[in-house]
């Protein structure tokens, strides 16, 4: 399947992409097909942000997510969730490269030690964000998080650099997760090299803010070739597999990206 104009200029000299994925799972489910045709050719790295947990006690929606996962430990849970990734994105043929962030989950905040002290009985109080359902999946990035953004915005600048990275993959943020928006705001120091990636499965219920494609001039492209053999990819992540599609079934959707419809300036 041929590329659109926008990477044209990218696909002819093989030069290397950086995919960044809000956790270790996300760019494979999103765009492992992509990933398995061009990783032969051309160097990828996959930088996950969020691949850590957080000290217990944990609130109710971290006990949830990890009662999905069959999962009694939340350490031993993210140690084999970074194995399964780099398994994956090995077989891949990419590097995959793991920032250590903890996931929103498991962010706390600071807070007075008394509160400090009740958060021992009541963990909602003392992180960042309490719930999913009203937390993490309203959109609404905490304050606390800016000084986070920064910092990852410098990290990645430095990747981009150090893997001379012409093209920058990243979320565009289907489904509101704040992890995921805040990925797509990293992503955003490549500038009009930032190609964005539809957030799978969310993207077969949700779908990608309008607003925000029509702010940054985007249009969507589709990628099928590959993509019922990214299935076993998918597999791959054992602990995220069963929660994540729960009938057993992952749909063979095609993998949707969307570029800026001035071609980049690259080289």
């Amino acid at each position: 399947m041929p590329l659109p104009p926008h990477l044209a200029s990218s696909s002819s000299i093989d030069s290397a992409w950086l995919f960044l994925s809000p956790h270790l799972d996300d760019a494979v489910l999103s765009c492992g097909a992509l990933m398995a045709e061009f990783a032969p050719r051309r160097p990828i790295t996959v930088a996950t942000v969020f691949t850590a947990a957080g000290p217990a006690p944990h609130t109710l929606a971290a006990r949830s997510f990890m009662r999905q996962c069959a999962a009694s430990d939340a350490a031993t849970l993210f140690e084999d969730r970074r194995a399964e990734d780099r398994d994956v994105i090995r077989e891949i043929g990419a590097d995959p490269v793991h920032l250590g962030e903890p996931d929103a989950l498991y962010r706390r905040r600071s807070v007075p030690e008394p509160v400090e002290r009740l958060g021992a009985r009541v963990p909602e109080l003392v992180h960042r964000y309490p719930t999913f359902r009203f937390d993490i999946a309203k959109g609404r990035v905490s304050r606390g998080d800016r000084m986070l953004i920064r910092q990852l915005r410098a990290r990645v600048a430095e990747l981009i650099s150090r893997t001379a990275s012409e093209l920058v993959f990243c979320p565009v943020g289907v489904g509101r997760h704040v992890d995921h928006l805040i990925t797509r705001a990293v992503g955003d120091v490549a500038g009009e090299r930032t190609i964005y990636y539809s957030d799978f499965p969310y993207n077969q219920v949700a779908q990608a803010d309008q607003a925000f494609l029509a702010r940054r001039d985007l249009v969507p492209w589709t990628w099928d070739d590959g993509i019922v053999a990214k299935e076993r990819l998918i597999r791959g992540y054992r602990t995220q597999a069963d929660a994540l599609f729960p009938a057993g079934h992952v749909p063979a959707a095609a993998e949707v990206y969307y570029c800026p419809r001035r071609r980049p300036m690259l080289g």
